[in-house]
């Protein structure tokens, strides 16, 4: 992949000259930005109750989501087993390499821990955390998080600890300033599977990513 940090970072440069600003951030700066967002309130919200899974799993499956549930961590791999069989799909895929001490070989499951390339049909990725109030669920890159696993394969597997469902979207913001800091590279919010509504307004699945999103939600996790 390639490096584009020092492209980004000169042409942020080149904005804060314009704005007689110094090249580097100071921290005044950095404290007023936290300021406005400890203090600036929030949008209107619905009101989605106590059942974040509830909530969450209702509205994925709106969005063309398909949803399992299981108790532990440890029934991950026979669920995506079962879901490939179900599709008839060998059970081959990349995955991100946080998933790599689950038993996957156990569950019959063959795993690839690196990007994908066009020939890989599976990405099996965790989430940063989901959005109840949308189905939504937000991936942030890193060296073991690579955005592409979710977007180059047709098919798109999530797993999902109810621990990290959040009722709205600026709770996923808050805990993502919370437990990171600043946000990386590339931040995805998924809200089902890849569509297009451009030819004659008939919605197309798969466009431009994953035919299908399966969401597998570890209730006890």
């Amino acid at each position: 992949m390639m490096d584009t940090s020092a492209a980004r970072q000169a042409i942020f440069s080149r904005i804060r000259k314009a704005q007689q600003r110094s090249n580097q951030v100071s921290q005044g700066e950095r404290d007023a930005v936290q300021d406005y967002l400890r203090h600036h309130p929030n949008g209107p919200q619905p009101h989605i109750g106590e059942n974040l899974i509830g909530h969450f799993r209702e509205q994925a499956r709106r969005m063309s989501d398909t949803v399992a549930e299981v108790a532990s961590m440890a029934e991950v791999p026979a669920a995506v087993a079962v879901y490939l069989d179900d599709l008839g799909i060998a059970k081959q895929a990349i995955a991100w390499k946080t998933l790599d001490s689950l038993a996957w070989e156990q569950a019959g499951v063959t795993l690839a821990y690196r990007p994908p390339v066009n020939a890989d049909l599976i990405g099996i990725t965790s989430v940063f955390c989901a959005v109840a109030e949308t189905g939504s669920l937000l991936l942030l890159s890193g060296p073991g998080t690579y955005a592409s696993a979710s977007l180059l394969p047709e098919t798109h597997i999530a797993i999902l600890p109810a621990s990290r469902i959040v009722a709205y979207m600026e709770d996923a913001f808050a805990l993502v300033r919370a437990e990171r800091g600043e946000l990386p590279r590339a931040t995805n919010f998924i809200s089902g599977p890849s569509r297009t509504g451009d030819i004659e307004q008939t919605i197309v699945l798969g466009a431009h990513g994953p035919y299908r999103v399966h969401v597998i939600v570890v209730t006890n996790a």
